[in-house]
């Protein structure tokens, strides 16, 4: 069985007062849970603030995206190297919202990709459908063509090198995301098994090793649930992840699956 990550997506919250008082409390909280990992993505202004009280803890830290280009006249943007300067070990690529409000398309989301794997971090490689999408039983097209692109941009060598730094999946349909609808532990689980498919297609091995999330609003009445699904391997966590108790139980989830798993493996 994957081990669990369990993903804080801090979107746009915060302020230094506030983060101190969060990270204070889930790095008390997720202290004695060691059979899953646990990571939070902050806003770049507080990559430095989340070094200084992450570091020595089980949990990890990384940014919410970074540009397709690796220096130069980019106004705003945040290069990967960059986010390597604050020792972040994740970042999320071609989220929902960076797609449909920034306007980010499949190309560019692929070449952050590449950059994120040149600087050395772990990519947090989003892929989802809308609603519309959903209804018009396009789903599995849309998502395959999100994940094609990686290797239409940067080639079937890619590969290795993502699975080398253990590259992650996130599985986020963006009509489950803030809306108060998410999927059934059914339905997530059945994108994330085609998912793994079309990765099995171009390499077995790397479809058994890597990691997919999913991030269509869990939170802590839903995640026992849907991080016991074998193809579920954690959770991007968006508005629970800005509440220390309920990101805690949804850790402690997580981590209670893992440790069960453990067990029954005699590990």
């Amino acid at each position: 069985m994957r081990r669990k990550l369990v993903v804080g997506n801090w979107k746009m919250h915060g302020s230094l007062a506030q983060n101190e008082a969060l990270m204070t409390s889930i790095t008390a909280g997720l202290r004695d849970l060691k059979h899953a990992d646990f990571a939070v993505c902050v806003p770049a202004p507080y990559l430095f603030q989340a070094q200084s009280l992450l570091q020595g803890s089980n949990i990890v830290w990384g940014g919410q995206n970074i540009s397709q280009h690796e220096y130069g006249a980019y106004t705003g943007g945040i290069s990967a190297r960059m986010l390597a300067d604050f020792g972040c070990t994740y970042a999320l690529i071609g989220h929902s919202e960076r797609r449909v409000l920034i306007h980010e398309t499949n190309t560019s989301a692929a070449a952050s990709f590449g950059m994120a794997l040149r600087a050395g971090l772990t990519p947090i490689f989003c892929v989802g459908e809308t609603l519309e999408e959903r209804q018009a039983g396009v789903s599995e097209a849309v998502v395959a063509s999100q994940m094609i692109a990686i290797l239409n941009t940067l080639g079937l060598d890619v590969i290795s090198k993502a699975v080398q730094l253990r590259a992650v999946i996130a599985y986020e349909p963006s009509w489950a995301i803030g809306t108060g609808r998410t999927a059934t532990p059914e339905q997530a689980q059945s994108m994330h098994t085609f998912i793994r498919s079309q990765i099995a297609e171009r390499d077995p091995g790397v479809a058994n090793r890597v990691r997919i999330l999913y991030g269509g609003s869990v939170n802590p009445s839903n995640a026992s649930q849907l991080l016991a699904m074998p193809d579920i391997d954690g959770g991007l966590i968006g508005r629970c992840s800005l509440s220390p108790e309920e990101f805690i139980e949804i850790c402690r989830s997580a981590s209670e699956i893992g440790g069960r798993a453990a067990a029954e493996a005699g590990d």
